[in-house]
């Protein structure tokens, strides 16, 4: 038998647009390609990202003229019953199989694409491995997957028609357990799913995918620490106090970012010690109303928080960014309040030595070690974020001991291996 070929299916280019899902996702396929296999690379795109790219007749293009490289040109997707409404579309994808012929089909999500794929990927290529990663809990929540009550903000436990109702209350129960009974119907075709974090294999097989089909694989991300930084930060040599903290991620409501604006209003109110954040990210076009105006709020005022407290909004940032920027910071705050699956954002903390502060909860709470590579805070809660920021300024030698312990990043090639031995290569292929 030959090499096998991979189709790795994306939701969206991280060149096109930010994202953790893409962009694990694209390091997965360069990672592939880079070890020799026969990798293809096929990426959503919407109208609203560049409509430039769309060509009349055209639902599958090239890609910046990249070998191996395409995007798949998403005009008629659904969102109450993840359908693609374009005949067309489906009939190109139903083509673009037939013609790449691949023998592993790896999905990486469903939104702009639909379920439909699903179905006629596996009635095209009867004989090929399926798998999907279970990058967020779409396929659980209609709310953005995110398992956060609507109508407090509350974390939600589990679904059910009667709770998913009470999130969407002009949507009937039995239209959410039709929902529920179509996803899982498109979710058939799979071979297997690739969960992050064991976090996400109990939530989904506590749904009902079943266990033997549910395995445990880190994403694949470059330790783009090797890089030079643009512009090296120089810590002044009379400062010794690690008081440097650093946001990194979309400026949006689950992130939590909120979190830190209550508990620096806090720290403003109890404690003298200076200290600093930066905030690295963009989408606020995305978030809510609500979490806009705090945001907005809190940066018009923070010049006058407190005079022991600076915030820089340094915006958006590529990876290669990431070198400049985390040379700014002695900490990585990452507070989200959903049910993280997994955080590029910790990885990185991880690759530059830059210890985590990390809401515990979700696949984020289940990766850091609490008081060993990372301080976990309780989740939503601006008092804990205060004093554990608080103590990290003036606790003498935490930040070097919980650097010292940093895990940093498993090799790309290392992830790409374990990707093939759940898509039944030979592992020779990822060496």
């Amino acid at each position: 038998m030959g090499q096998p070929r991979i189709l790795m299916i994306s939701l969206f280019h991280p060149e096109l647009v930010r994202g953790g899902a893409q962009q694990t996702a694209y390091e997965l396929f360069l990672g592939a390609r880079k070890a020799g296999l026969d990798a293809y690379f096929l990426a959503s795109c919407e109208p609203n990202i560049d409509r430039a790219l769309f060509k009349p007749g055209a639902i599958i293009t090239g890609f910046d003229g990249r070998q191996n490289e395409y995007l798949f040109l998403s005009d008629s997707f659904e969102h109450t019953n993840y359908r693609n409404l374009n005949i067309r579309a489906l009939k190109w994808f139903e083509t673009f199989l037939e013609d790449v012929k691949p023998d592993i089909i790896h999905f990486h999500h469903f939104m702009t694409f639909g379920l439909d794929l699903f179905l006629i990927a596996r009635r095209v290529r009867p004989n090929a491995k399926i798998v999907l990663t279970l990058h967020e809990f779409l396929g659980i929540c209609k709310a953005d997957g995110h398992m956060v009550r609507r109508s407090d903000k509350t974390l939600c436990q589990r679904s059910s028609a009667l709770r998913c109702h009470q999130c969407f209350p002009d949507i009937s129960p039995e239209m959410f357990q039709l929902r529920e009974d179509w996803v899982k119907h498109a979710f058939r075709v799979f071979d297997a799913f690739i969960a992050p974090t064991d976090f996400v294999r109990r939530r989904y097989m506590d749904w009902g995918l079943p266990a033997n089909k549910l395995h445990v694989v880190t994403n694949a991300q470059q330790d783009y620490s090797t890089f030079d930084a643009r512009v090296p930060y120089q810590r002044l040599a009379t400062s010794s106090q690690r008081n440097r903290f650093g946001f990194f991620g979309q400026l949006v409501d689950v992130k939590g970012l909120q979190v830190v604006f209550d508990a620096l209003e806090l720290y403003a109110k109890t404690h003298t010690q200076p200290l600093t954040l930066d905030i690295n990210g963009a989408n606020l076009n995305y978030a809510s109303s609500a979490f806009k105006e705090r945001f907005e709020r809190f940066m018009t005022n923070a010049p006058d928080l407190a005079p022991q407290i600076s915030v820089n909004l340094n915006g958006s940032y590529s990876m290669t960014d990431l070198p400049t920027r985390m040379g700014r910071i002695d900490w990585v705050i990452i507070p989200s309040v959903w049910w993280e699956i997994f955080a590029l954002t910790l990885s990185e903390a991880y690759m530059f030595n830059k210890p985590p502060v990390v809401s515990n909860i979700g696949g984020v709470g289940e990766r850091v070690r609490h008081d060993f590579d990372g301080i976990l805070f309780d989740v939503g809660d601006p008092v804990s974020l205060m004093e554990t920021i608080h103590r990290c300024i003036t606790e003498d030698g935490l930040h070097a001991r919980l650097a010292a312990n940093s895990p940093g990043v498993p090799p790309v090639q290392d992830v790409v291996a374990a990707h093939c031995r759940v898509y039944g290569c030979d592992q020779d292929f990822a060496r």
